[in-house]
């Protein structure tokens, strides 16, 4: 089954458009955790089995692992989600992009070595940095377009050619050649509801991750009524430390599990 088709079974099944990030942080870690050798995969695991019936993507966040060493904890941790968890896609958040062998050897490392179901990448180094990630039709490739962060404007609102700024050329671009095997979705965040409307209407029901929710400051409701598709769904909704570190209690899992639910059904009132 490919990405594109387990995440539109999800958003149904689970009537819910949230993706729950996994950014582990060992110093924001429950007390229970302290002298715990596999504390990032033992804290990670149990948010996904609290937050998963709530989820319609889980995205851990490849630095966040490879930073403390916890490459395997990432390896056990996809596994663990297409075990306990069947059905939910898995995106390794690496932003990925560069070209020839390496863009090759990232491909690899995303799909082969830990399994996930679809990559975030970076296009700015033009098509050929992400064809191998495009070439593998069964798996997704979520391409930065109008990121959430303050500085996003530095270069992607900078305006080219005909009188539109980059991120709606690289939205064009996407949809018009480089979606050939129908597996793309675009990163466009949540702090920008105007450009979530103009994007939308260049590259139709193509899925959408949005972070930027929660802590960052996007607003839900201005995400839902610019971005959804027809069918109110289309959006992957991001939220990574709202999710996670609801509590530093040894409640943690529970918190988590409510801070999920409370999204999914603001979410949903929107639709």
């Amino acid at each position: 089954m490919t990405f594109i088709t387990s995440l539109k079974q999800r958003w149904t099944q689970a009537d819910s458009l949230v993706c729950v990030g996994l950014d582990p942080e060992p110093a924001k870690f429950p007390a229970r955790f302290k002298g715990d050798p596999d504390s990032v995969f033992n804290f990670c695991r149990a948010i996904v089995d609290a937050t998963a019936q709530y989820a319609c993507a889980f995205k851990p966040q490849i630095a966040h692992f490879a930073a403390l060493g916890a490459e395997d904890a990432l390896q056990r941790l996809v596994a663990h989600i297409h075990v306990a968890h069947p059905g939910i896609p898995v995106i390794l958040d690496s932003k990925r992009g560069d070209i020839g062998s390496t863009a090759q050897h990232y491909a690899s490392e995303a799909f082969d070595r830990y399994a996930a179901d679809a990559v975030t990448a970076n296009p700015y180094l033009g098509r050929d940095s992400l064809q191998p990630f495009l070439d593998r039709a069964d798996r997704g490739v979520v391409i930065l377009c109008r990121t959430s962060n303050p500085g996003a404007a530095d270069l992607q609102d900078l305006v080219v050619a005909d009188g539109r700024p980059l991120y709606q050329h690289v939205a064009e671009k996407v949809a018009r050649e480089w979606d050939s095997h129908g597996n793309c979705a675009l990163v466009v965040g949540a702090t920008w509801p105007q450009q979530l409307r103009e994007v939308r209407a260049i590259v139709g029901d193509m899925p959408f991750l949005v972070p930027g929710v929660g802590a960052q400051g996007g607003d839900v409701e201005a995400v839902v009524s610019n971005a959804r598709t027809a069918d109110g769904t289309g959006l992957m909704v991001s939220s990574s430390r709202a999710i996670l570190y609801a509590s530093s209690g040894d409640d943690f899992a529970d918190a988590s599990a409510h801070a999920a639910r409370e999204l999914r059904d603001e979410i949903n009132r929107h639709r």
